[in-house]
């Protein structure tokens, strides 16, 4: 698939992914088809178990066993090696998890740094963006300050700078705020989808708080290993 036909960000056909537990076969998506546009703010629903947090896995190429086609911008995901995959995951998708999951011995700058010295920038350029990024997070005055030393909010703002240092063209966010109070949780997550739509990213977001859904520009639920 070439660049010149890319419409979708995300292209998601026939998605399946079974388990075995204790001797039972669970089907947790069952033929799964869905597209993200550029620049869109998707919002996915659905009760806990529901498979959303194996959805998120599957689109963010984190592992294997899944049945279907997953294409990101524009390269079938299918027909590449592990390598391909990995360099595919590292230049179009960020992740902003549930817990911040920085690298503990990293100043918050630092955690920014890493993931774009390794895209390939240089360490000017990697620095630059990272004190961009968190100074527009209102972490300016904390740029040198560890994990340990940073509130849950902070640590939270830190990985949302973590997860848009290389500008993806995918933002994929399991349960970004459920970690944190509710009202931390709505500033950071307007922060979030302000720095998301600033930089023309697309963003797919599992959670489980409504009101938060229900401002993105779509709303899909995942029910019974489907969407609806």
């Amino acid at each position: 698939m070439s660049d010149a036909v890319v419409t979708a960000v995300v292209e998601v056909r026939g998605l399946t992914r079974s388990f075995e537990q204790g001797g039972v076969r669970i089907d947790v998506l069952r033929g799964v088809d869905f597209d993200i546009r550029p620049g869109e703010f998707v919002a996915l629903l659905g009760p806990s178990g529901s498979g959303k947090s194996t959805m998120l896995q599957a689109i963010g190429l984190l592992e294997g066993g899944f049945g279907g086609s997953i294409a990101i911008a524009g390269q079938d995901a299918s027909q590449l090696d592990g390598d391909a995959r990995t360099t595919l995951r590292r230049d179009h998708i960020g992740f902003v998890y549930q817990f911040h999951h920085l690298l503990p011995d990293f100043t918050a700058i630092e955690n920014i740094i890493l993931p774009q010295l390794v895209a390939g920038k240089s360490q000017i350029e990697a620095e630059a963006r990272a004190e961009e990024l968190l100074t527009t997070l209102g972490l300016g005055e904390r740029l040198g300050h560890r994990p340990s030393q940073l509130s849950g909010g902070e640590q939270q703002r830190v990985a949302v700078a973590r997860a848009l240092a290389n500008k993806p063209a995918l933002v994929l966010a399991d349960e970004p705020t459920g970690n944190l109070d509710e009202a931390t949780a709505e500033k950071v997550f307007g922060e979030f989808v302000k720095l998301v739509r600033g930089q023309g990213s697309a963003a797919l977001v599992a959670t489980h708080n409504e009101r938060l859904a229900y401002a993105m520009d779509r709303v899909v639920r995942l029910h019974d290993g489907r969407l609806e």
